[in-house]
């Protein structure tokens, strides 16, 4: 369950200060306000409420050294009490003041009756309550697709998902599924996908004018990895429902984009798979070949992953989009050099990369730039095929994983690899627990910016 943002005037005002200009503030307050505060020793920083003369609750007031930040009042949200609020603050801080609502207010209940009842927020801007709007429905859906179970999230679930998105926007949908992968050259795909019961699939979402600047996004939805025959301890395996993390970014992302009617052509390609362990489990050892052309040794069936991306890469390069995006969970690697909560990238474009980083650390949703260290490409070296899925050494993991996508990338095509957890580790301000989109804003922000919307 997640909480959008409604546009209304009615409700409790809830006030939002920097604590710099609690001071202006409390002076032309009545005294009966000033007496309250005096007695509960409020010194202007937090959240607290304001009862009237008869007892009632008045208003609420909540102070923050920097309101720019988009988490800094997210926890309100959950402390106040369950009635509707009217959000009162300068118009430079109401769109973060809103999303921070919306985020923190979602709950994953799909399993779980959660029956406690929450405040509501209502804006009289109703422009900035839309676009608020958008940005919590774009994330609750990454959100709740990585938290569903594996079980109801199998490649034909998420085929539904990405549909039901599609007709949303007036986009269109299409799949190749099992044999059709063979039959249309897909076939590490269909390799990876193949020893499970949920038939592997190529999911296709397009919209917008066929006149407008091309781009294409790509993303990992491999909806239960349980390594292959390549088997991953119970403890790593726990969580590998979120390795279709990918898959949701880059729809969640997909999401921003139409709801904001950006003026592009998109495309969405997300190969969705089970690497599962059956009888016809590909082995560590085969040869697979792949819709580029390019030979590739199985050194571990657990690196599945740049496997089911190498071919929709292939594909998303044939029409030549200006640029092209994929996310997935791919390496822990990653999580080894930056954490959980900061998402790596790779790119060969240096000028998309410079401002990216700059809009990421503008709008608190960072990202960091890593190196396509070619040196390290020898390491993906095979005897009896083109290249290795994996290198022959764990050290500069992300590093080498990208090196091998890129091989499927037209080099005059600018690319960005996102390598993120999906997943929230500790609770924080506006972020639970599970699922979590990482980086989407910050590309959201980069395309509206670059196509002037």
């Amino acid at each position: 369950m997640h909480q959008t943002i409604k546009h209304a005037s009615d409700g409790i005002p809830l006030h939002l200060l920097q604590k710099t200009q609690f001071s202006s503030w409390l002076a032309t307050q009545p005294p009966s306000v000033k007496n309250w505060l005096n007695s509960t020793q409020y010194q202007g920083n937090g959240l607290t409420l304001i009862p009237d003369s008869n007892g009632e609750l008045a208003c609420a007031l909540f102070c923050s050294h920097d309101l720019q930040g988009l988490f800094a009042s997210a926890d309100i949200a959950k402390q106040l009490p369950p009635r509707q609020f009217v959000l009162n603050c300068d118009a430079q801080f109401e769109l973060n003041a809103a999303i921070a609502w919306g985020l923190s207010s979602y709950q994953f209940d799909k399993y779980k009756k959660i029956e406690t009842p929450r405040a509501t927020l209502a804006m009289e801007d109703g422009a900035v309550a839309q676009r608020a709007n958008h940005v919590i429905n774009a994330t609750c859906l990454v959100r709740d697709m990585i938290n569903t179970p594996a079980g109801d999230m199998m490649p034909e679930h998420m085929a539904n998902t990405v549909e039901a998105v599609a007709l949303q926007f007036g986009g269109t949908f299409s799949q190749l599924v099992d044999e059709e992968l063979l039959e249309h050259n897909y076939p590490t795909i269909h390799a990876v996908g193949r020893a499970s019961v949920h038939a592997p699939r190529l999911l296709d979402l397009r919209w917008g004018d066929q006149q407008h600047p091309k781009v294409t996004l790509v993303g990992k939805g491999v909806c239960f990895d349980s390594g292959g025959l390549d088997l991953k301890p119970s403890a790593a395996m726990r969580l590998m429902k979120k390795d279709m993390g990918g898959a949701a970014h880059v729809l969640g992302l997909a999401y921003l984009i139409m709801s904001h009617k950006l003026p592009i052509q998109l495309r969405v390609i997300i190969p969705s798979v089970e690497n599962a362990v059956s009888a016809n489990a590909f082995r560590p050892g085969d040869v697979l070949q792949t819709r580029h052309g390019i030979s590739v040794e199985v050194d571990n069936t657990d690196a599945e992953g740049r496997l089911v991306l190498c071919d929709a890469l292939s594909e998303a390069c044939n029409d030549k989009p200006d640029v092209i995006f994929d996310f997935a969970t791919l390496t822990g690697a990653c999580r080894v050099a930056l954490g959980t909560e900061l998402p790596g990238f790779f790119s060969t474009d240096n000028q998309i990369a410079q401002d990216l980083m700059a809009l990421s650390e503008n709008n608190h949703d960072p990202v960091w730039r890593l190196p396509l260290h070619k040196a390290y490409r020898n390491l993906l070296k095979s005897d009896v095929a083109d290249i290795s899925n994996c290198a022959a050494t764990p050290f500069g993991g992300a590093i080498t994983a990208a090196l091998y996508l890129q091989e499927f990338v037209a080099p005059d095509i600018p690319w960005l690899h996102f390598d993120v957890m999906a997943w929230n580790n500790r609770p924080l301000p506006g972020r639970p627990l599970g699922g979590e989109a990482f980086g989407i804003r910050s590309v959201f922000d980069y395309l509206a910016q670059r196509y002037g919307a």
